[in-house]
């Protein structure tokens, strides 16, 4: 399997990256692999120290598209209602209003989502299935594009509660930022910290705008050879004997969403075996672990994995 390195996109998705990329220095490949997830229709976990830029790459993804942003500190003692939101008697009506929670925006920033309890972070599951919750045995839409992006601290530092298999499959991409390499690291320190920056970026999109790519996405062409390589991949994961448990038919069509938004950021209206290279280590990462110790796989021993299934001619 002989993947490409961080091709360029299209320059008007170009463009994004550079402006994300002046708040959140050095992190383009993530960047690019953020903005696929986004267009895909997806939710991203982004796991890593505190202290990397977690939060920043949050909040100027969804300033640079123009959509409205609202973050939650998720903490142990969370409630449901904190999230979701809840109804409150009014005594001078005599009625309950309904006060709609943080999750009622377009880009949900759940910060240091496995600090909750179990109870909390299933909150989250019905809106990112279905784009809508039910309180009180209500249901409420909520508004499109609806994109979650969670922060995950690692598990070996106190206060975690760990994310079950089912919620983590809610997530299209896993992506690892990093400590900054050096020069970009010089830049950080000697600046004058991350919100003026900030403050700084204008809007490249709206809703509609995002909206529109969202479903020029949905129309990127699949072609039998991709898909003869994903069934391939799949089978892979089920019958080699090296991971606990393959991969599903949804984290297949995660696969196929997230290569098609690829090909499409890159100015194709089809994909390649390569665009599925280029974001599987991202998809399939947290969806697997192995059957020896039931460990997940970092990038580089999956992808060598993978190395042994034949791309198709």
């Amino acid at each position: 399997m002989k993947q490409r390195t961080d091709p360029m996109m299209i320059p008007e998705f170009e463009k994004i990256v550079r402006q994300v990329g002046s708040v959140v220095l050095g992190k383009e490949p993530q960047i690019r692999l953020a903005l696929a997830c986004l267009f895909a229709k997806g939710h991203l976990l982004i796991e890593d120290l505190p202290g990397i830029g977690k939060t920043t790459l949050a909040k100027v993804l969804a300033r640079c598209m123009g959509l409205k942003f609202q973050r939650m500190q998720f903490t142990s003692d969370l409630l449901p209602g904190d999230i979701l939101g809840m109804s409150v008697f009014d005594s001078h009506t005599a009625t309950f209003t309904f006060h709609p929670g943080p999750i009622f925006t377009q880009v949900f920033l759940a910060d240091e989502i496995n600090r909750a309890t179990p109870k909390s972070q299933s909150a989250l599951l019905e809106a990112m299935e279905e784009e809508q919750v039910t309180i009180e045995g209500e249901t409420r839409s909520l508004e499109a594009p609806f994109f979650v992006i969670a922060t995950q601290n690692p598990m070996e530092q106190a206060g975690t509660f760990a994310l079950p298999e089912s919620q983590m499959d809610r997530f299209l991409m896993r992506i690892h930022l990093g400590y900054p390499d050096r020069a970009a690291e010089k830049q950080i320190l000697t600046g004058t910290g991350a919100e003026p920056a900030l403050a700084a970026v204008t809007p490249f999109m709206d809703k509609t705008e995002v909206l529109k790519i969202q479903k020029a996405v949905e129309q990127v062409h699949v072609s039998d050879t991709f898909l003869t390589y994903l069934q391939d991949i799949l089978a892979f994961t089920r019958t080699s004997g090296k991971f606990q448990v393959g991969l599903s038919p949804r984290a297949g069509l995660s696969l196929s969403r997230a290569a098609r938004s690829w090909a499409y950021l890159h100015g194709r209206d089809h994909t390649l075996p390569e665009d599925l290279q280029q974001i599987l280590p991202w998809v399939a990462g947290h969806r697997l672990r192995s059957s020896r110790d039931l460990i997940e796989f970092s990038r580089d021993p999956l992808m060598d994995l993978f190395s042994t299934v034949p791309v198709p001619v």
